[in-house]
């Protein structure tokens, strides 16, 4: 992913607080992925306007941490996350 990637869920893939699990999940056609605090920040911040970068930006503010590690971070999860379709890249 480059930084001017725009990801979002794409058509019957959701987030959500699973009770029975105790943690949030990212639902998809026949596959949950549950998702530990970091990756639940990530994904609350895929609104399929806001770019890699601008997302990278707010999480670095956020928890004080150098926005390059981020963006390489959250470009690492997020495709892996578009790898498995769970996230797309806007056209």
């Amino acid at each position: 992913m480059t930084a001017g990637d725009v990801p979002l869920l794409p058509r019957g893939v959701r987030w959500r607080w699973d009770a029975v699990r105790g943690t949030h999940v990212l639902l998809g056609p026949e596959r949950a992925l549950m998702l530990d605090e970091i990756g639940h920040a990530v994904i609350a911040e895929v609104d399929g306007t806001t770019d890699l970068a601008g997302i990278a930006a707010r999480l670095a503010e956020r928890y004080g941490a150098p926005e390059e590690v981020i963006r390489e971070d959250v470009a690492e999860f997020l495709g892996s996350l578009v790898a498995t379709r769970l996230v797309e890249i806007r056209p």
